[in-house]
C-alpha cells in the first residue's frame, strides 16, 4: 500500500498536470499538422511543426528525467498523448479545411429542380446521366468547402429525401467553375 501511495505522490500534482496539459497540446498540434499537410496546406503544417517540436522537446525531457523514480510521469504523459489525438481530430473537424466532392444520385424527374436550387446558391454542379436498377437517374456532382458540407447535404435532402448522397475529400482541385467567393476559402 505504501508503494502505491508513493507511486501517486512522488511527483507534485502541478508538475503532473503540466506534463499532461503540455503533451495534450503538443499532440493536438501534431495531429493538426499531419492533417494539414495531407490536405495540401504545407506552409501552415510547417509553421505548426515548430511549436510541436518545442513542446515535445521540453515535455519529453521532463518526463524522461527521473522516470525510474516516478513512473507516474510516463502514465500521465501517455494519457496526455491520447487526449491530444482526440482533441486534434475534433479541432480539425471544427475548422473543416479543404474541399469535398458531394455526389447526389436522384431520379431524373427531380434532378432539374435540385440542380436549379444548387446553382442558385452558387454551387458549381456537374450533371451525369446514369441508370439505376429500376429507373433513369441523374448524378449531381458538387465541389464544396468541407466546412459547409452538412448544410449542402441538408439542402439536397430537403429537396429529395430519397437522394443517395456520398462525399469524398478532395486534395487537388484545379480548373472548372468555382464562384469568386468560394475561391477565397482555399
Amino acid at each position: 500500500m505504501e508503494q502505491l501511495v508513493h507511486f501517486f505522490t512522488v511527483v507534485p500534482p502541478l508538475e503532473l498536470f503540466l506534463i499532461f496539459l503540455s503533451k495534450a497540446i503538443e499532440v493536438t498540434i501534431a495531429t493538426l499538422r499531419q492533417i494539414l499537410i495531407n490536405k495540401g496546406y504545407r506552409k501552415q503544417g510547417t509553421f505548426l511543426s515548430f511549436f510541436e517540436i518545442v513542446l515535445w522537446t521540453f515535455v519529453a525531457a521532463r518526463v524522461v528525467t527521473g522516470i525510474a523514480e516516478a513512473p507516474i510521469k510516463g502514465v500521465v504523459y501517455s494519457i496526455g498523448f491520447s487526449l491530444g489525438v482526440y482533441l486534434g481530430s475534433m479541432v480539425e473537424n471544427y475548422i473543416g479545411l479543404g474541399k469535398v466532392l458531394v455526389q447526389a444520385i436522384v431520379p431524373r424527374e427531380k434532378a432539374e429542380a435540385l440542380l436549379t436550387m444548387l446553382r442558385s446558391k452558387g454551387h458549381g454542379v456537374t450533371v451525369i446521366q446514369a441508370k439505376g436498377r429500376d429507373s433513369e437517374k441523374i448524378v449531381l456532382m458538387v465541389f464544396a468547402n468541407r466546412r459547409g458540407k452538412e448544410s449542402l447535404i441538408e439542402e439536397i435532402y430537403r429537396n429529395d429525401a430519397g437522394a443517395m448522397i456520398t462525399t469524398n475529400d478532395v486534395t487537388i482541385l484545379r480548373g472548372g467553375h468555382l464562384s469568386a467567393a468560394r475561391k477565397l476559402f482555399k
